[in-house]
């Protein structure tokens, strides 16, 4: 259904430009970092990339190995309580190095951040399928009444 609240949850977590992403390790211990992401369809992908890090064997990437659930959450804060939304896709991960999934994925995170057109992007990428979407804002629209427009 066109401008349903799912759709319009689904909307506002494509636009934003930053998420969290929480993995889990092995033994259970959590592990939650901002990410920039891209998404096609139902598919969110973000990537390792250049920037400096304290180490190339990054937690997310062995979490994610040991156990492939994961969440992502994005949100807005605004000083007008009104306004504050979040959502958040909860699915599984999977690693891609140089696939098809990988170039997908980077092609999409180039189009979206222009830091990607001077920043290394050859890591390997994250895609993320969601299996279930939460959401919560504020403020909704009101539900359209029968015979009302």
């Amino acid at each position: 259904m066109p401008g349903s609240p799912e759709e319009s949850a689904r909307a506002r977590f494509a636009a934003a430009r930053v998420a969290r992403l929480a993995t889990v390790s092995a033994d259970g211990i959590p592990h939650l970092v901002p990410v920039v992401f891209a998404m096609h369809g139902d598919t969110v992908y973000t990537a390792v990339d250049g920037k400096p890090k304290s180490t190339t064997a990054l937690r997310r990437l062995a979490n994610i190995a040991a156990n492939p659930n994961v969440s992502l959450l994005v949100d807005h804060y605004d000083d007008d309580w009104t306004q504050l939304w979040w959502v958040r896709a909860d699915g599984t991960a999977s690693i891609h190095h140089d696939d098809a999934v990988a170039g997908s994925g980077r092609g999409l995170l180039s189009a979206k951040y222009a830091q990607y057109q001077t920043v290394s992007l050859s890591g390997p990428v994250i895609a993320v399928q969601p299996t279930r979407w939460s959401d919560w804002a504020a403020c909704r629209p009101a539900p359209a009444r029968p015979g009302m427009l």
